[in-house]
């Protein structure tokens, strides 16, 4: 399977590492770290050294109860790092829900459109058409994240993100977004137990035919399996999750640690784990 990123082709057989970059004070992971550009870009330099195969960017925090900010703010936090950030080489994706914002990262030259609301609005799946552009559909039951967690409520919480993920896909497709990447949203108004859930069964996500993009890293689910309660201290947990998760199909690891998850997989592909996961 490849995933063609504008003038970049990813070759799908064997797993990617998408790399975090939060260009935010309030991220819950490592917010306030890399707002400043210079940080920044030192950060996505030493990603890329370590393995990453595409960077993703976000200027607003998603976390359980984060608070919007504005197209405008947003764009400030986000443009100039972008436009700084094409130099390196690698794909580049945009981690933002706001039309006003993916239309000026794409026309900068953003490789990727990654909507944590699914694509919700129509227009995100028309600015995607419109540059040629494949999207990442992530899940959430809400289009905000300051209240998602109040509806983490499913029958069947697998039956039901495949259902949202395939028709969201269906209908950007039709729109002529060139690509889809389909995105369970872990802790995306998910209880822990829908969490492990959504990873046992993503092979069932992956059936749907679209690549798959995996983003555990850190998570507060982690810390409740394994007692660490600071999030840059959950490297471990995170590493198991993600290579379950490749074990059901996951094509793209979406992590803040590239150098544990590069390793671990050098590890697991020798032991011949790759040819059973995607073979």
């Amino acid at each position: 399977m490849l995933l063609h990123l504008r003038e970049h082709t990813l070759d799908l057989s064997r797993p990617r590492l998408m790399g975090v970059l939060n260009l935010t004070p309030d991220s819950f992971s490592d917010g306030g770290k890399y707002h400043r550009l210079e940080a920044a870009l030192e950060r996505a330099r030493q990603m890329v050294a370590e393995g990453a195969d595409l960077i993703d960017i976000g200027g607003e925090s998603t976390r359980p109860g984060a608070q919007p900010v504005s197209a405008e703010e947003e764009k400030r936090r986000v443009l100039p790092t972008l436009e700084a950030l094409l130099e390196l080489g690698v794909p580049i994706s945009i981690d933002t829900r706001k039309p006003e914002v993916a239309a000026e990262a794409l026309a900068l030259g953003a490789h990727l459109l990654n909507d944590v609301t699914g694509l919700r609005d129509e227009r995100m799946s028309a600015l995607a058409a419109r540059y040629e552009a494949p999207a990442v559909i992530m899940h959430m039951p809400v289009p905000d994240p300051a209240t998602m967690q109040q509806h983490a409520h499913y029958a069947d919480v697998v039956a039901e993100v495949r259902e949202f993920l395939q028709t969201q896909a269906r209908k950007a497709l039709e729109a002529g977004v060139p690509q889809v990447v389909l995105d369970p949203g872990i802790g995306f108004g998910k209880t822990p137990e829908h969490n492990l859930e959504l990873i046992r069964r993503l092979d069932e996500l992956a059936a749907l035919g679209h690549p798959v993009l995996l983003g555990a890293s850190r998570k507060r689910f982690i810390g409740t399996l394994t007692g660490v309660e600071v999030a840059e201290e959950r490297v471990m947990g995170t590493v198991a999750a993600h290579l379950f998760g490749v074990s059901r199909g996951a094509h793209i690891l979406r992590v803040h640690d590239v150098r544990a998850h590069r390793e671990a997989l050098a590890v697991w592909n020798a032991l011949g784990a790759q040819e059973v996961a995607h073979g």
